[in-house]
């Protein structure tokens, strides 16, 4: 999965800031990625806080750029720009004082063009890397939202690679009928970065009417709605699981659907179940888990989880620049 991002992203090499410099997770990975040739890091945060950081645990991180938003010869620059951008919502003071936080300032470093993507999260919350991606970088033309989707990857016994899409798992708790449009043409773009031909399932307790409430509704007509917004998709709802995975299920539940049974992109209802559905795709079903992948923003920017490990920033951070 990852060869291709990492071809693309050593033929054109990109930089990557990461909101939070210091941490030994965030070293350990941008030392592969330098190693490896595929990235070039920004690491934000006291200079010597850092490279103490890294002696501490013997990373090398020769030649990397450390930029402390304390000392940052352009912060003023980057106050002003961010005044403009917020105009009305926000004062010059209290802009200042969100620039000097490592997630306010690495996303205007995006903004500004010091850097192609952005990556954070490892100590701070999803809303903290999200909501300066929402103020500063906001959403592509077109989209009045973020979402995310999970990419879900194992490999069987015969070592056939099995890789599907689901969305939205992380951001959007109860998403409306227009969200979930939104949700699955972004996921469905997303996928196909990944290389996976999307059939879009939009799922429900109910397949094609068999069971009735608000929820069955929505996702019908979402689906409706997501049809005539990109008729190049094949997508079809409302699906439950069985019915969009099984084809044995498909035949007797929905016959003649150009996704049931072979469905390969999925989009949940609501946070809940999105969330425990790839939880037990990952814990139950042996799948690696990557993500969450935002989607929307004008500029690829992404967050960690607080739980996250050296492999996963390095992998999320080929992710994340890779996808730009």
């Amino acid at each position: 999965m990852f060869e291709n991002l990492v071809a693309t992203l050593k033929a054109n090499k990109r930089r990557i800031v990461f909101t939070e410099g210091s941490d030994a997770r965030i070293l350990e990975a941008a030392t592969r990625l330098k190693k490896d040739e595929i990235l070039d890091s920004i690491l934000v945060g006291n200079v010597d806080e850092v490279k103490a950081a890294a002696a501490q645990g013997g990373f090398d991180i020769e030649g990397m750029e450390i930029i402390d938003p304390a000392t940052f010869d352009k912060f003023d620059e980057m106050v002003a720009k961010m005044v403009e951008l917020r105009k009305g919502k926000m004062t010059e003071e209290q802009c200042r004082a969100a620039l000097s936080k490592g997630n306010y300032f690495g996303t205007m470093l995006v903004k500004m063009g010091y850097a192609d993507a952005l990556l954070g999260g490892a100590t701070y919350s999803t809303a903290d890397t999200v909501r300066p991606a929402l103020q500063i970088i906001k959403t592509k033309p077109g989209n009045k939202i973020v979402s995310s989707c999970f990419i879900l990857m194992r490999t069987d016994k015969d070592g056939n690679e099995e890789k599907y899409a689901m969305g939205d798992c992380a951001i959007n708790i109860n998403p409306s009928e227009d969200d979930l449009v939104e949700i699955a043409v972004e996921t469905a773009a997303t996928a196909k970065a990944f290389g996976i031909d999307p059939k879009v399932a939009m799922l429900s307790y109910s397949t094609m009417g068999s069971g009735k409430g608000e929820t069955v509704d929505m996702m019908r007509n979402a689906t409706e709605k997501a049809k005539q917004a990109a008729p190049e998709l094949a997508i079809d709802g409302e699906l439950q699981f069985d019915a969009a995975f099984s084809p044995v299920v498909a035949k007797t539940k929905c016959k003649g659907s150009p996704v049931a049974g072979q469905a390969n992109t999925f989009i949940f209802p609501d946070i809940n179940a999105g969330n425990i559905g790839y939880k037990i795709a990952q814990r139950l079903g042996g799948f690696e888990a990557y993500g969450p992948i935002l989607q929307g923003l004008n500029a690829p920017i992404n967050d960690l989880s607080r739980g996250c490990n050296a492999d996963e920033v390095y992998q999320m951070a080929i992710i994340t620049a890779g996808l730009k």
